[in-house]
């Protein structure tokens, strides 16, 4: 068994707590309109193949370094690969190493329940709350993120739920304060990290040859920001940003 591997970062420092080795996969059934590994999407384009174990293999070499943090595995969307985590996660406990998924929550099915028994943290990006703007930014339905964060809270594990703000998609009051009040209802929602949004990622969209429809997006300014954490701690939600 090996995993489609696009990267790896030694030293990661916002992808759950402490440092962490993250690890992002290839592949991703979503199509965001703002996604920053948008060269992740297609399992073709993978720049590795690796099995759990020589993947742990790169875990030990920064293992010193990542004690007080773990490891991450992101994406695209990781849970597309269950079997390859579910290895790799064994081994990880084996190595009292802690494990965190950074997903959209799209994907729930036996396998990836299996996943998350072996997972400690779940970083969760519900982007937004309203059914119509987030088919239109992501692609997909929303449900399926719904249902993943109401099974979460069904076995109890503990959630930092994402949250790109993005000026013109997801900045709007009545929004915010919907997605707010419906993250608020679990109590196994740690955090709320809000993430600004940025044109970093622009180069990638253009070297595939893909149009990137926010080209002229600017991002949220530093009002903009404080007004969606307000809003977030206001329904009793601790943020960040």
């Amino acid at each position: 068994m090996k995993g489609y591997i696009h990267s790896f970062e030694s030293f990661g420092t916002k992808d759950g707590p402490g440092i962490r080795f993250v690890l992002f996969l290839q592949g991703c059934p979503l199509r965001c309109l703002y996604c920053h590994n948008v060269d992740t999407w297609d399992l073709k384009n993978k720049k590795y193949m690796l099995t759990p174990e020589e993947a742990m293999h790169e875990i030990s070499k920064v293992r010193g370094f990542i004690k007080s943090g773990g490891l991450t595995v992101s994406g695209g969307e990781p849970l597309l690969q269950p079997e390859f985590i579910l290895e790799l996660f064994k081994l990880c406990k084996e190595e009292k190493i802690h494990t965190a998924i950074d997903t959209s929550g799209y994907l729930l099915n036996d396998r990836i329940k299996e996943v998350l028994d072996l997972t400690d943290l779940v970083l969760l990006d519900i982007k937004h709350i309203d059914p119509d703007k987030y088919q239109a930014l992501t692609s997909v339905e929303l449900k399926p993120t719904l249902e993943f964060m109401e099974y979460l809270s069904k076995i109890n594990k503990p959630v930092w739920v994402r949250y790109v703000l993005v000026p013109g998609y997801t900045d709007n009051e009545k929004d915010l304060k919907a997605w707010a009040k419906y993250v608020s209802n679990f109590k196994n929602v740690e955090r709320v990290d809000i993430l600004p949004f940025h044109q970093m990622a622009s180069y990638k969209w253009e070297g595939l040859g893909r149009s990137y429809e926010l080209k002229n997006t600017p991002a949220p300014s530093k009002e903009d920001i404080k007004k969606a954490e307000e809003i977030f701690k206001s329904f009793g939600l601790n943020t960040l940003t």
